[in-house]
């Protein structure tokens, strides 16, 4: 049981998310035009790390896989970053949520916040970022990129290693 004020790994679909919501259509230069719904846009007011002016998202499955999304900048169609849900491969990964930043994502608990990691490429590896993890309000759909002041936590904490040809591109 997660502590108040903490957040722990795992991705889950908001509650009351039909699925069927306001679509759009997006250009990507990965893929092409794509038609998304809108309760897939993810607002970073603040923007990402290195991306202050990126603020809009949508976070794009390809394939079958439920393992790993794209989020896709709206404000530029060549930024794409693959994402994942660190609780995949960590299980115990949790940390403490700052209250100014629980404020700011309008959550009444830390313990209701989504949680997704960034991806790399590096070497032959596979790698997530859990010293930077993307803290979500699944219900406003309101985000922000935390810094995490924790040592258990690398920028490059390797997932698995890649097996020769994987379609895999570096994601930023």
């Amino acid at each position: 049981m997660a502590r108040r004020g903490a957040v722990r790994g795992g991705f889950r679909r908001a509650q009351g998310s039909p699925g069927n919501g306001v679509r759009m259509e997006i250009e990507t230069t990965r893929f092409g035009k794509l038609e998304i719904n809108e309760e897939r846009i993810i607002t970073f007011p603040k923007g990402l790390l290195g991306f202050p002016s990126h603020k809009r998202f949508a976070l794009i499955q390809t394939g079958d896989q439920n393992y790993f999304f794209w989020l896709q900048s709206l404000d530029d169609p060549g930024l794409a970053f693959v994402v994942t849900d660190p609780a995949i491969f960590f299980r115990d990964y949790e940390f403490a949520l700052r209250e100014d930043s629980q404020q700011e994502l309008g959550l009444s608990d830390a313990s209701e916040a989504q949680i997704l990691i960034i991806c790399n490429k590096v070497g032959e590896y596979l790698t997530g970022n859990l010293q930077g993890p993307l803290v979500i309000n699944a219900a406003s759909r309101v985000a922000q990129q935390v810094v995490l002041n924790d040592r258990r936590f690398s920028t490059r904490q390797p997932l698995f290693r890649l097996q020769g040809g994987l379609p895999l591109a570096r994601s930023a």
